[in-house]
């Protein structure tokens, strides 16, 4: 009989093979390992809902797969709210084979998991674009239109052209064919990733214009309406990354 150290080596190594770790344990009732046992059924399932969850994340890249589409694009923004700093959208084509197990609505991901998955997605992903509209022009045609333009802009960096497009709930003014979807990145896996790659570029867009503008702390609320972000813009102005037309904005300054 195998010590409990060298089983939990076998388990850890035969993971994915049921029928050798269910023959290995079969006549073995020692406590220890059936808690090895148990941690590894624990596992097994949540690695399980896991795949079935990227699984449906899936649906629509499959759907369009179906209807014979090949280069499909998913697209996301991040930045509308903020009073500060731009708006950044991403458009990501995901590999056939890619697979990103818990990715989902990045506004629920920790930064830490952000961050993994804004490296991995670099790293696995067939192309990624990133498009940036800046305080300025949201001034100029307002945060609808500039989140519209940067999604353009991240579809005309890809390297790749895309023949489909995915979209959170938006329609660009573009001529592939395209399906916006509500609430998108929670329901697709490359309008998931676009958001992940969008939000993680904005934060450390801001991040820098923290390091320009101490007094104003961006790398802490990364341009959002905080307390302490409208009492800095009172007692110091807006900066030019101010968005001037938003009315919090608008109503210290004026």
């Amino acid at each position: 009989m195998y010590t409990v150290k060298r089983m939990k080596e076998l388990i850890e190594e035969h993971a994915q093979d049921e029928s050798y770790i269910r023959e290995l344990v079969k006549d073995d009732t020692r406590k220890s390992v059936q808690k090895l046992i148990e941690k590894w059924r624990k596992e097994r399932k949540k690695q399980q809902e896991l795949h079935a969850a990227w699984n449906q994340m899936l649906q629509f890249e499959h759907q369009a797969k179906a209807q014979g589409y090949t280069c499909i694009a998913g697209i996301d923004e991040a930045g509308r709210g903020p009073l500060a700093g731009p708006v950044v959208a991403a458009a990501v084509i995901l590999k056939e084979e890619t697979v990103l197990l818990g990715l989902n609505d990045s506004k629920q991901l920790s930064e830490k998991k952000r961050l993994a998955y804004y490296d991995l997605i670099q790293e696995e992903a067939l192309d990624v674009g990133i498009g940036i509209v800046d305080a300025a022009t949201i001034d100029e045609i307002n945060i609808y239109e500039a989140s519209r333009l940067a999604m353009v802009r991240a579809v005309e960096q890809l390297t790749h052209i895309p023949d489909y497009l995915l979209i959170d709930a938006m329609t660009l003014p573009l001529p592939t064919y395209q399906k916006n979807i509500i609430k998108g990145d929670a329901k697709s896996a490359s309008i998931a990733a676009g958001a992940c790659i969008a939000k993680v570029t904005r934060d450390q867009m801001m991040e820098e214009y923290g390091r320009q503008y101490p007094k104003y702390q961006f790398e802490k609320h990364k341009g959002y309406g905080t307390k302490d972000h409208l009492t800095a813009i009172q007692k110091h102005g807006a900066t030019p990354i101010h968005r001037l037309s938003f009315a919090p904005v608008k109503s210290v300054i004026s």
